[in-house]
Protein backbone atom coordinates (compact mmCIF):
# COMPACT_ATOMS: atom_id res chain seq x y z
CA UNK A 1 0.00 0.00 0.00
CA UNK A 2 1.74 3.27 -0.95
CA UNK A 3 2.15 5.72 1.47
CA UNK A 4 0.56 9.21 1.30
CA UNK A 5 2.37 12.35 1.09
CA UNK A 6 2.52 14.44 3.87
CA UNK A 7 3.29 17.49 2.21
CA UNK A 8 1.98 20.03 -0.62
CA UNK A 9 3.19 19.24 -3.48
CA UNK A 10 2.09 22.78 -5.36
CA UNK A 11 3.51 24.34 -1.92
CA UNK A 12 7.12 22.47 -2.79
CA UNK A 13 7.06 22.92 -6.22
CA UNK A 14 6.32 27.03 -5.40
CA UNK A 15 9.45 26.72 -3.29
CA UNK A 16 11.68 25.05 -5.59
CA UNK A 17 11.11 28.14 -7.76
CA UNK A 18 12.15 30.73 -5.36
CA UNK A 19 15.37 28.41 -4.30
CA UNK A 20 16.00 27.99 -8.08
CA UNK A 21 15.31 31.67 -8.91
CA UNK A 22 17.67 32.92 -6.00
CA UNK A 23 20.89 30.50 -6.43
CA UNK A 24 20.28 29.61 -10.38
CA UNK A 25 20.08 25.75 -11.52
CA UNK A 26 24.12 25.47 -11.27
CA UNK A 27 24.03 27.27 -7.93
CA UNK A 28 21.41 25.00 -5.84
CA UNK A 29 22.89 22.00 -4.60
CA UNK A 30 20.66 18.82 -3.32
CA UNK A 31 20.91 19.72 -0.14
CA UNK A 32 19.44 23.33 -0.91
CA UNK A 33 16.90 22.03 -1.83
CA UNK A 34 15.76 19.25 0.91
CA UNK A 35 16.60 22.26 3.21
CA UNK A 36 14.63 24.37 1.48
CA UNK A 37 11.71 22.22 0.47
CA UNK A 38 11.49 20.78 3.87
CA UNK A 39 11.24 17.67 2.37
CA UNK A 40 13.17 14.35 2.52
CA UNK A 41 15.50 13.78 0.33
CA UNK A 42 13.94 10.16 -0.60
CA UNK A 43 10.53 12.09 -1.13
CA UNK A 44 12.11 14.60 -3.26
CA UNK A 45 13.40 11.86 -5.89
CA UNK A 46 9.98 10.08 -5.32
CA UNK A 47 7.64 12.88 -5.83
CA UNK A 48 9.73 14.95 -8.22
CA UNK A 49 12.69 12.81 -9.56
CA UNK A 50 16.13 14.52 -9.72
CA UNK A 51 17.43 17.98 -9.61
CA UNK A 52 16.82 18.38 -13.22
CA UNK A 53 13.17 17.18 -13.67
CA UNK A 54 12.24 19.45 -10.40
CA UNK A 55 14.50 22.76 -12.56
CA UNK A 56 12.16 21.51 -15.31
CA UNK A 57 9.02 21.63 -13.49
CA UNK A 58 9.37 24.42 -11.52
CA UNK A 59 9.96 26.55 -15.10
CA UNK A 60 7.33 25.22 -16.27
CA UNK A 61 4.85 26.15 -12.57
CA UNK A 62 6.53 29.60 -13.28
CA UNK A 63 5.70 29.76 -17.12
CA UNK A 64 1.91 28.21 -16.25
CA UNK A 65 1.45 31.05 -13.39
CA UNK A 66 2.82 34.16 -15.33
CA UNK A 67 1.14 33.20 -18.83
CA UNK A 68 -2.24 33.31 -17.24
CA UNK A 69 -1.62 36.64 -15.67
CA UNK A 70 -1.00 37.76 -18.86
CA UNK A 71 -3.91 36.10 -20.59
CA UNK A 72 -6.18 37.49 -17.99
CA UNK A 73 -4.74 41.23 -18.65
CA UNK A 74 -5.02 40.56 -22.49
CA UNK A 75 -8.40 39.02 -22.21
CA UNK A 76 -10.15 41.40 -19.66
CA UNK A 77 -8.63 44.72 -20.87
CA UNK A 78 -10.95 46.79 -23.81
CA UNK A 79 -8.16 48.63 -25.07
CA UNK A 80 -5.14 46.59 -26.96
CA UNK A 81 -2.63 49.80 -25.40
CA UNK A 82 -4.09 49.57 -22.51
CA UNK A 83 -3.32 45.80 -22.02
CA UNK A 84 0.05 46.51 -23.25
CA UNK A 85 0.64 49.58 -21.18
CA UNK A 86 -0.89 47.21 -18.29
CA UNK A 87 1.48 44.34 -18.89
CA UNK A 88 4.86 46.41 -19.22
CA UNK A 89 3.68 48.25 -15.93
CA UNK A 90 3.21 44.82 -14.36
CA UNK A 91 6.34 43.80 -15.49
CA UNK A 92 7.77 46.89 -14.08
CA UNK A 93 6.48 46.75 -10.65
CA UNK A 94 7.31 42.78 -9.99
CA UNK A 95 10.46 43.78 -10.86
CA UNK A 96 11.05 46.83 -8.69
CA UNK A 97 9.30 45.63 -5.49
CA UNK A 98 11.71 42.60 -5.65
CA UNK A 99 14.63 43.54 -2.83
CA UNK A 100 16.74 40.68 -3.81
CA UNK A 101 16.71 41.76 -7.80
CA UNK A 102 16.69 38.27 -8.83
CA UNK A 103 15.51 39.29 -12.06
CA UNK A 104 12.72 37.17 -14.11
CA UNK A 105 13.45 33.24 -13.28
CA UNK A 106 12.45 32.51 -17.11
CA UNK A 107 15.16 34.90 -18.52
CA UNK A 108 17.85 33.60 -15.94
CA UNK A 109 17.46 30.27 -17.11
CA UNK A 110 17.49 31.44 -20.11
CA UNK A 111 21.08 33.11 -20.05
CA UNK A 112 21.96 30.02 -17.70
CA UNK A 113 21.14 27.02 -19.79
CA UNK A 114 19.10 27.56 -22.47
CA UNK A 115 22.42 27.12 -25.23
CA UNK A 116 22.98 24.20 -23.13
CA UNK A 117 19.88 22.02 -22.24
CA UNK A 118 17.28 21.26 -24.55
CA UNK A 119 14.52 20.86 -22.20
CA UNK A 120 15.66 24.22 -20.77
CA UNK A 121 15.44 25.45 -23.83
CA UNK A 122 12.08 24.54 -25.43
CA UNK A 123 10.44 25.71 -21.93
CA UNK A 124 11.62 28.94 -22.80
CA UNK A 125 10.92 28.97 -26.24
CA UNK A 126 7.30 27.99 -25.35
CA UNK A 127 7.03 30.57 -22.79
CA UNK A 128 8.07 33.05 -25.28
CA UNK A 129 6.17 31.91 -27.73
CA UNK A 130 3.10 32.36 -25.32
CA UNK A 131 4.17 36.00 -24.62
CA UNK A 132 4.25 36.69 -28.22
CA UNK A 133 1.10 35.29 -29.02
CA UNK A 134 -0.79 37.41 -26.37
CA UNK A 135 1.03 40.54 -27.50
CA UNK A 136 0.43 40.02 -31.18
CA UNK A 137 -3.15 39.20 -30.30
CA UNK A 138 -3.66 42.65 -28.80
CA UNK A 139 -2.05 44.98 -31.37
CA UNK A 140 -3.58 42.75 -33.96
CA UNK A 141 -6.81 43.32 -32.51
CA UNK A 142 -6.19 47.42 -32.34
CA UNK A 143 -5.12 47.72 -35.47
CA UNK A 144 -8.03 46.57 -36.49
CA UNK A 145 -10.48 48.97 -34.12
CA UNK A 146 -7.68 51.79 -35.40
CA UNK A 147 -6.54 52.28 -31.95
CA UNK A 148 -3.45 51.26 -33.41
CA UNK A 149 -1.80 52.34 -35.98
CA UNK A 150 -1.86 49.83 -39.14
CA UNK A 151 1.61 51.11 -40.93
CA UNK A 152 3.47 48.32 -39.02
CA UNK A 153 4.09 44.50 -39.24
CA UNK A 154 2.31 43.51 -36.16
CA UNK A 155 4.47 40.66 -35.49
CA UNK A 156 7.36 43.04 -35.44
CA UNK A 157 5.85 45.38 -32.77
CA UNK A 158 4.98 42.65 -30.84
CA UNK A 159 8.60 41.22 -30.81
CA UNK A 160 9.77 44.64 -30.13
CA UNK A 161 7.66 45.05 -27.07
CA UNK A 162 8.29 41.17 -25.71
CA UNK A 163 12.34 42.42 -25.98
CA UNK A 164 11.74 45.39 -24.38
CA UNK A 165 10.10 43.58 -21.41
CA UNK A 166 13.22 41.49 -21.82
CA UNK A 167 15.52 44.01 -21.50
CA UNK A 168 13.59 45.42 -18.21
CA UNK A 169 13.83 41.57 -16.54
CA UNK A 170 17.92 41.98 -17.86
CA UNK A 171 18.33 45.66 -16.68
CA UNK A 172 16.12 45.35 -12.98
CA UNK A 173 19.08 42.93 -11.86
CA UNK A 174 21.00 46.05 -11.68
CA UNK A 175 18.85 49.15 -11.22
CA UNK A 176 15.73 49.76 -9.05
CA UNK A 177 15.40 53.59 -10.44
CA UNK A 178 11.51 53.34 -11.85
CA UNK A 179 12.35 56.44 -13.88
CA UNK A 180 15.13 54.32 -16.47
CA UNK A 181 11.98 51.91 -16.31
CA UNK A 182 9.19 54.38 -16.82
CA UNK A 183 11.00 55.94 -20.07
CA UNK A 184 11.42 52.18 -21.39
CA UNK A 185 7.65 51.84 -21.15
CA UNK A 186 7.23 54.79 -22.47
CA UNK A 187 9.21 55.06 -25.73
CA UNK A 188 7.69 51.10 -26.15
CA UNK A 189 4.13 52.62 -26.15
CA UNK A 190 5.24 55.56 -28.50
CA UNK A 191 5.60 53.42 -31.07
CA UNK A 192 1.93 51.95 -31.43
CA UNK A 193 1.10 55.61 -31.98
Amino acid sequence: MARSKDFDEAEVLSKAVCIFWHKGYNGTSMQDLVDGLGISRSSLYDTFGDKHALYIKALDSYQKAGGSQMCDIINNTASAKEAIKKLLELTMSTLLNDEQRKGCFMVNAEIELASLDAEVKNVICRNEQQFENAVLSAIKKGQESGEIRNTQDSLALARFIMNAVRGMQVSAKATADKAFFDDIIKTTLSILD
